[in-house]
């Protein structure tokens, strides 16, 4: 169970981090060298995502999601210093328990 959370929270991150490298030049108006390791970081993120031990890539994404949510919302809250308010965090948890379902649910063999 640990070995998914971590692999979920280091693709978040790195997700996040390419993406933000886009957000960076085109909103922020940033040097387009920014997209290198943001590139790096979403090979990265995919790269993560097929160590989660599952024979459907879509459930591994499907879960994935929580935690990606998750990371937004800290980022929001950490980085953008938003507090979250009682809609995302509701959002959230609907996200978190609709991704456990996914993950631990006893299937047939």
């Amino acid at each position: 169970m640990l070995k998914p959370l971590v692999v979920y929270i280091l693709a978040a991150i790195a997700e996040i981090a390419g993406c933000y490298s886009l957000w960076a030049v085109l909103k922020l108006k940033q040097s387009p060298l920014w997209l290198i390791p943001g590139a790096l970081s979403l090979c990265a993120f995919a790269w993560l995502l097929t160590l989660i031990d599952t024979p459907a890539a879509g459930r591994a994404y499907a879960a994935y999601g929580a935690i990606y949510i998750t990371a937004s919302i800290g980022w929001l809250w950490w980085v953008k210093k938003q507090r979250p308010d009682l809609w995302d965090m509701a959002g959230l948890t609907l996200c978190l328990a609709g991704s456990a379902v996914i993950l631990f649910a006893q299937r047939p063999s």
